[in-house]
């Protein structure tokens, strides 16, 4: 006697065959460019003008802001970047890197016209590995440090960084900046004696840069 053929495996309480089930399910949406975090976006136009070594200069510069990113840290980038930005193109230009969302990059690098690593600055309080690294590769690194934690977090690694001659360690207080921070920023910031003012519409302000190592 001839049983008969079963087209499916074994159904489930439903109805359905248990082996078919996975070709049923809808596969999981894939995660795409407008689902991931997205930045917000800041534009400074910026006049400035360093009396200490007669460098002027004016920038239109667009920031990318990551979603946990502060708004003090983000005006300290901003200031990295206007007080390390190159007269010229000759040697590269100063860029803000991805470390907020590629924990491996700097918070901006100047690359050579021949990709030579010229200079890395950090902003925050670096580990040490990170910071020989970048020191290993770069010609020069500067890091800003900002915040009441700064003394503790050089201590840290001060002793291991002995030896390194191309790293500059500076240390800000840059609450103040916040306040002046908007989508759309207009600042004059001017260097005179080794203090920094920044003008902008939400009122002036002065950070006294601390220099802790490095020339």
């Amino acid at each position: 006697m001839q049983m008969p053929c079963r087209l499916f495996g074994e159904m489930n309480k439903d109805g359905l065959d248990k082996a078919m089930r996975p070709l049923l399910t809808p596969p999981a949406r894939p995660l795409t460019a407008g689902m991931a975090l997205k930045a917000t976006i800041y534009k400074a136009a910026v006049s400035f003008s360093d009396l200490d070594r007669n460098v002027y200069a004016d920038h239109d510069i667009t920031i990318a802001r990551h979603p946990s990113e502060t708004e003090e840290r983000m005006m300290t980038r901003l200031l990295a970047w206007v007080l390390n930005a190159p007269a010229n193109n000759d040697q590269g230009t100063l860029e803000f890197g991805k470390d907020m969302w590629e924990p491996e990059e700097p918070s901006l690098v100047q690359n050579d016209l021949t990709g030579l690593r010229l200079h890395e600055i950090e902003i925050g309080q670096p580990e040490e590995k990170r910071l020989v690294r970048a020191c290993g590769r770069s010609k020069r690194v500067t890091v800003y440090s900002f915040g009441a934690t700064t003394a503790s977090w050089w201590a840290s690694v001060a002793e291991k960084m002995a030896r390194v001659r191309n790293l500059t360690v500076w240390q800000l207080a840059p609450e103040s900046v916040r306040a002046l921070a908007d989508r759309v920023m207009k600042l004059q910031i001017t260097v005179q004696d080794h203090v920094i003012t920044v003008d902008g519409a939400g009122g002036s302000v002065e950070i006294v840069p601390g220099r802790i190592t490095g020339g």
